[in-house]
């Protein structure tokens, strides 16, 4: 499969999880997720089971992710993808909306495509 091909089928998957997310749908998200992903926020890091229960339980509700701006890069079976978002989410219970540069990690395993990392940066700049 051609770059190009490839890169728009790892924007199409990211746009995909964001709405996963939102919807709690943590079963396609475990499919998604590699067994060693990692995930990085303002208040943390951890794992793959972690990042499950606090989507399930509501730790963090992901309700809207506004994107901006999408990149991807393939460099051999890995894919970095950046995405500017504004994010409207529910943590701690309290409603918050954040611009964030989002750094997505997939790589290629079984002829599928699955996150190894996901990190949040939170930006300075207004939306």
């Amino acid at each position: 499969m051609q770059n190009a091909n490839l890169e728009q089928e790892v924007i199409n998957l990211s746009k995909e999880k964001w709405d996963w997310m939102s919807e709690q749908n943590v079963g396609t998200l475990e499919a998604l997720f590699h067994e060693k992903s990692v995930f990085v926020h303002m208040g943390g890091s951890w794992g793959k089971e972690r990042e499950l229960d606090i989507i399930k339980n509501g730790g963090i509700h992901y309700k809207k992710a506004d994107i901006h701006e999408v990149s991807v890069n393939i460099v051999g079976d890995t894919a970095v993808l950046l995405n500017r978002i504004t994010l409207l989410a529910v943590v701690g219970g309290n409603e918050v909306t954040n611009p964030f540069m989002v750094t997505e990690v997939y790589v290629q395993q079984d002829d599928s495509w699955k996150l190894a990392a996901l990190s949040f940066t939170k930006l300075l700049t207004p939306q």
